[in-house]
């Protein structure tokens, strides 16, 4: 037996009786209670080892106790549960002072080994409660109560109170500059400004001046002083968007100022402090553009400090119900008649690969509202406008072969090997098999694209023209020059 005793806390009579049980088991003692009233008395006759609470009480919100406790008792943990699983619960749960947050419904192991950390944990100041507004649920910006999601919420939860420099990584559409806005709205720079700088919008030869300003007179055209985004994000966040398409020359002075802490504008002379907190995002592999030597290895380590990888679409389809009651309220709320869908719209949408992520779904939510006038909308407007926005006239979710993207074409191939061998599998070599299967028409096409240009293949394809080179004799691909 370990001798600690645990406090549980929740309304909820069944799930009292299964923590009771579950925690019993890995030999604890537990107390429960239905109000936070009970808890209270507890706290303050000195009893129990830690506390586990539910939010919702009927008599006061659970994370309202919490900087009573953290006053009264500041080296007693408190473990948060809630059904409300939004990027604001983990927030208030983490700004309150709560040593964790678990959305309902939950692991049992999960909560075992979050009770084993927290009572093993060292003590430590306590810090003092952030100041959120209690009623922001409407205003955020990030929807979805899938596994992959609770992630998210938790670790940006744990990033607010920080100054950390953060890259998030992740396919167009899946929201990161929304992610980069709530590190921001919610962190302690929220009372300074958010400024966002996207690195794929800009000339080559503007990205320095526009990131770092530039005095009258430093190039043809330069008729007058200019703060960079650096200077305009003093104080707050500089948001710097699809960070994989700034070039090397501006890679290196980025680095400068990261190690630094200060730059100098173009043309300038005198250097100047850098006091913006630093996000980064890109939807490329950074990691394969540092083996490439597309970008640099020890800025990679700087912005890479704290990675946050925003799951696809595809990846969280049972966020979808709730995303499209979202972007439809949005749309009610600037005029468009109300909608919904009916069950079979739904499971279509469910079975859609999306490309294009949140953004598409939030672009289909708009086209829905504006072109047709029933409320419930079904199964086969769905298709038609999914089908109408590939542009390809294959119904979208239930395209076959001659529709499939690359990812579904692997996919399939993969189920095909894996159900044609069977339990003979070979021993290893699999994955490096799969990649050379890919690789090899990819260069063999490209190179035909480019008439044998090896220069522009590899432009084209993003690798160094060494790398290619060594690709194609590797891979013992023939050159043809002239062809196109």
């Amino acid at each position: 037996m370990t001798g600690k005793t645990i406090l549980v806390a929740d309304d909820d009579r069944a799930i009292r009786t299964v923590l009771t049980q579950a925690l019993g088991r890995a030999g604890y003692e537990v107390r429960t209670t239905g109000t936070a009233a009970g808890l209270w008395r507890w706290i303050e006759a000195g009893e129990g080892d830690l506390v586990v609470t539910d939010v919702v009480m009927p008599d006061e919100n659970g994370l309202d106790l919490i900087p009573r406790i953290r006053k009264l008792r500041p080296n007693l943990r408190v473990i948060v549960m809630s059904a409300r699983n939004t990027l604001l619960t983990a927030v208030k749960a983490t700004e309150s002072g709560a040593f964790e947050y678990l959305a309902k419904p939950f692991d049992l192991n999960v909560l075992s080994a979050t009770v084993a950390r927290a009572l093993s944990a060292p003590a430590g100041p306590a810090d003092a409660p952030g100041a959120l507004h209690p009623d922001e649920d409407e205003a955020l910006p990030l929807i979805g109560r899938s596994p992959a999601m609770q992630e998210i919420y938790r670790t940006l939860a744990r990033l607010m109170g920080t100054d950390l420099t953060v890259t998030i990584f992740g396919e167009s559409g899946t929201g990161k500059e929304l992610v980069a806005r709530a590190l921001h709205d919610y962190g302690k720079r929220r009372g300074g400004p958010f400024v966002a700088l996207n690195m794929a919008a800009l000339p080559r030869e503007l990205i320095e001046s526009e990131l770092f300003g530039h005095e009258r007179g430093a190039f043809t055209g330069a008729t007058g002083r200019a703060a960079g985004r650096f200077e305009q994000a003093a104080g707050g966040t500089l948001f710097l968007d699809e960070i994989g398409d700034m070039p090397l020359e501006a890679q290196t002075r980025l680095l400068r100022v990261l190690q630094e802490g200060e730059y100098t504008a173009v043309g300038g002379r005198h250097a100047i402090r850098a006091d913006a907190r630093i996000i980064a995002a890109t939807h490329r592999d950074l990691g394969q553009m540092v083996r490439h030597g597309l970008f640099r290895e020890d800025l990679f380590y700087r912005l890479n400090v704290v990675p946050i990888r925003l799951p696809a679409l595809r990846e969280r389809t049972e966020d979808i119900p709730e995303l499209m009651r979202h972007f439809f309220t949005l749309v009610q709320a600037e005029g468009l008649p109300a909608k919904h869908l009916d069950g079979e719209a739904m499971a279509a949408l469910e079975a859609h690969r999306w490309p294009g992520n949140v953004r598409e779904l939030e672009n289909l939510a708009r086209r829905l509202a504006a072109l047709y006038s029933q409320e419930t909308i079904g199964r086969d407007i769905v298709l038609a406008e999914l089908s109408a926005a590939r542009g390809d006239g294959a119904p979208a979710a239930d395209a076959g072969t001659d529709g499939e993207s690359l990812s579904e074409a692997v996919e399939r191939h993969l189920r095909q090997y894996f159900r044609a061998h069977g339990g003979d599998l070979p021993a290893a070599g699999l994955y490096e098999r799969v990649l050379r299967e890919v690789e090899r028409p990819m260069i063999e096409l490209s190179l035909a694209a480019t008439g044998g240009n090896q220069i522009r293949a590899a432009k084209l394809l993003g690798l160094n023209r060494n790398t290619l080179r060594k690709k194609i004799r590797d891979l013992d691909i023939q050159v043809i020059r002239g062809l196109k």
